[in-house]
């Protein structure tokens, strides 16, 4: 009986961050991959069906598994993300009249964000560039 209620706790946060991803897609400020990664992540433990649809999406699917399996953004998610930043924080600028203080706090959020999502892989190791050690030439096998 718990477990039921468990497992019907999550779908339902995970049909409910789905939902607040997708509005993420349309108000700059409210971000969309970690709303699409957590609700995987509800669905991986409240339903398989639910989780199997989410990472077999056409357009959602990649992103859960990149990160799932690799811990990976993709390049493209990354200018797209930066772009998103960027057009976010432009626009409050012209449009919210804030004290400085507050401007500074926006400013260190987002260079924090951007920090986090640009040190992060963007292919698996697998489909890297090959180790090129301290010399710079690639490692051979003697």
């Amino acid at each position: 009986m718990i477990a039921q209620t468990k497992k019907k706790l999550l779908v339902a946060a995970g049909f409910l961050s789905l939902a607040i991803g997708f509005i993420g897609i349309f108000l700059p400020l409210l971000p969309t991959a970690p709303f699409i990664l957590l609700a995987a992540f509800c669905f991986s433990k409240g339903s398989e069906r639910q989780y199997r649809w989410l990472v077999t999406h056409p357009r959602m699917g990649p992103l859960v598994l990149d990160w799932e399996k690799h811990g990976v953004i993709r390049r493209k998610a990354k200018v797209a993300a930066t772009v998103m930043i960027l057009i976010s924080s432009s626009t409050m600028i012209a449009l919210v009249k804030l004290k400085p203080v507050f401007w500074a706090v926006i400013g260190f959020t987002f260079a924090c964000v951007l920090a986090y999502i640009w040190t992060r892989p963007s292919l698996p190791r697998d489909q890297g560039v090959p180790d090129q050690g301290l010399s710079g030439r690639q490692n051979q096998e003697p």
